[in-house]
C-alpha cells in the first residue's frame, strides 16, 4: 500500500476504495480474477471528453477537423504514454514475471492503457470534475505551451495511432521518384492504407515528404469520420 500511497500523492487524490485502484493498476497478464481492461475502456471515453471540452474552449476560433487532430494527438498512445510518465505509473502497475522481464513497465501500449483505467477509478469514485483537474493538470505540466504548432507536428505518428485504431494496420509509404539537380533533390512519397493510395505528397528529404502526405492522408481520414 505504500507505493498506492506514492502514486495518489503524484495524482494529488486519495482514493477512498483501495480495490478500485489495485484493479485500475492491475494487468490481464498478472492473471488475477479481475484487471484493468473495464476501467481502461471507462477511463479512455472519460478522458476523450475531458481533452475534447478543454480544446473546445482553448481554441474558440479552431475548426473541428482542427480539433480532432489535436485531440487525436494528444489522447492516442504516444500522448497518454507521457502523462503515465509523468507520474511515474510504471512503477505501480501489477504485471506478469514475463511482462516484467520483458520491459513490461515502460511498454507505451501498457502505460497509456493503465492511465485510462486509472482515470476511469477516478471518475467512478468522484466523478467527472475530479477526473478533469487531475488530467488538466498533467497536461500542462506534460505541454507547458499548448498550441497547434507544438502539438500537432508528427503527422506520421499520429496518422500511424489512427490506422491502427481504425483499421488494425499501419500506413505504408512508397517513393515514387526522386527528382532534381543533387543539391536541390526533391522526393515524391505515396502513402497507403490497407493496399488504398490515400495521398501523395513531395518534399525536400524523404522524411519530409512523408510528414506531408501523412498529413494529407490525415485530413481524408478525418473528414471522411466527421461527416
Amino acid at each position: 500500500m505504500d507505493d498506492i500511497k506514492k502514486l495518489e500523492k503524484s495524482l494529488d487524490y486519495q482514493f477512498k476504495n483501495k480495490d478500485l485502484i489495485i484493479e485500475a493498476l492491475t494487468h490481464k497478464s498478472y492473471k488475477k480474477q479481475y484487471n484493468n481492461e473495464r476501467l481502461e475502456f471507462l477511463g479512455d471515453a472519460v478522458i476523450d471528453l475531458i481533452i475534447g471540452e478543454y480544446l473546445f474552449k482553448k481554441f474558440p476560433k479552431v475548426d473541428e477537423g482542427e480539433l480532432s487532430k489535436l485531440r487525436a494527438s494528444l489522447v492516442n498512445e504516444k500522448g497518454l504514454e507521457k502523462l503515465a510518465k509523468k507520474i511515474n505509473l510504471g512503477n505501480y502497475i501489477f504485471i506478469s514475471l514475463a511482462e516484467e522481464n520483458n520491459n513490461g513497465r515502460d511498454k507505451p501500449s501498457l502505460l497509456s492503457n493503465a492511465f485510462e483505467a486509472v482515470i476511469g477509478a477516478v471518475y467512478l469514485e468522484s466523478g467527472l470534475s475530479k477526473a478533469t483537474e487531475i488530467v488538466l493538470k498533467l497536461l500542462e505540466e506534460v505541454y507547458p505551451q499548448i498550441d497547434l504548432k507544438s502539438i500537432f507536428k508528427d503527422y506520421k505518428t499520429t496518422l500511424q495511432e489512427l490506422t491502427q485504431a481504425e483499421f488494425g494496420t499501419t500506413p505504408e509509404y512508397t517513393m515514387l521518384r526522386a527528382f532534381g539537380p543533387d543539391h536541390k533533390k526533391e522526393f515524391e512519397i505515396e502513402v497507403g492504407i490497407k493496399e488504398k493510395k490515400f495521398a501523395v505528397a513531395k518534399g525536400k528529404s524523404k522524411k519530409d515528404a512523408q510528414q506531408k502526405a501523412a498529413k494529407k492522408a490525415l485530413e481524408i481520414l478525418l473528414k471522411g469520420t466527421s461527416e
